[in-house]
């Protein structure tokens, strides 16, 4: 019985069957954990929606970002952007079954030693903190005041949690923490706009430095094992044995990287146009 994680499929299902073949992935016995962003940017949005769908006993997923964002265009709170492939879903017949599944899903996961997570956890929360925190935003996406929550979810603001925020703003800072975070000071104030390798220059007068959330040494996460997703620009490379980076850039033309829990042994597939090259 083997556990292996994928990075950020995006809708690229060719690479993940090809990898899963690869390791010779048996359903009977060996398990897929997926740190989200299953769908979106991709060619194949509902053939993989459905695929992990159809493969859900043996699968352990958290909500990614695009897939919150597929569920707020499904409810009519947010309109499509031009760069999304998500038509087919929500032309599909089994939409509802697809997307109620979806909404399910969790924002973070713990076992075996592992905590995946989309994002990040920021420096001032522990795993347990994270966990509480995942919990609210799951109760309500899974409530009558889901739409609510969908419609109120965008946005960079507030931009670092406190104790003391409350509603919409609360859930928002979180569901930002753990599904689009990358950057932030070591207190955890969070600099959502910058996506690439070295963080954009600060603007002039602000004094806070950023760095990516796993560098920051004395953050409550630094001795537990992480796994997470969503920053193809890294290309999984972390300053740190316990942070394991898998969006690896696949639908950007870069590789899909499946990691063996047991072992620690990377499996990769260079990528093109949501296929592998080879």
């Amino acid at each position: 019985m083997a556990i292996y994680a994928v990075g950020d499929i995006q809708g690229c299902l060719q690479p993940l069957k090809h990898l899963l073949k690869r390791v010779q992935f048996n359903p009977d016995r060996d398990t897929l954990w997926s740190v989200g962003d299953i769908v979106n940017r991709g060619p194949k949005c509902l053939k993989t929606l459905r695929f992990l769908y159809d493969m859900r006993d043996n699968l352990v997923m958290v909500l990614g970002n695009h897939d919150l964002h597929l569920l707020a265009v499904a409810a009519g709170v947010r309109a499509p952007s031009p760069s999304d492939t998500l038509g087919k879903i929500l032309a599909a017949p089994d939409r509802d079954k697809l997307l109620n599944w979806l909404t399910h899903r969790p924002l973070l996961h713990y076992e075996h030693g592992y905590t995946m997570v989309h994002a990040g956890i920021p420096p001032q929360w522990s795993v347990e903190d994270a966990m509480h925190r995942a919990w609210e935003v799951e109760a309500v996406l899974q409530s009558p005041d889901c739409i609510t929550f969908l419609a109120a979810m965008y946005g960079n603001e507030p931009a670092v949690w406190s104790d003391e925020l409350q509603g919409m703003e609360r859930l928002r800072v979180i569901t930002n923490y753990l599904t689009r975070m990358r950057y932030c000071t070591k207190k955890g104030v969070l600099d959502l706009l910058s996506k690439g390798p070295i963080p954009n220059p600060r603007p002039e007068g602000d004094s806070k430095k950023v760095s990516p959330w796993f560098s920051h040494k004395k953050r409550k996460t630094a001795g537990d094992k992480i796994i997470f997703g969503h920053w193809a620009s890294i290309e999984g490379v972390t300053d740190s044995p316990n942070t394991i980076g898998l969006d690896t850039g696949c639908v950007w033309g870069g590789a899909m990287t499946l990691y063996n829990l047991d072992t620690g042994e990377r499996t990769s597939c260079a990528c093109k146009n949501g296929r592998c090259r080879a």
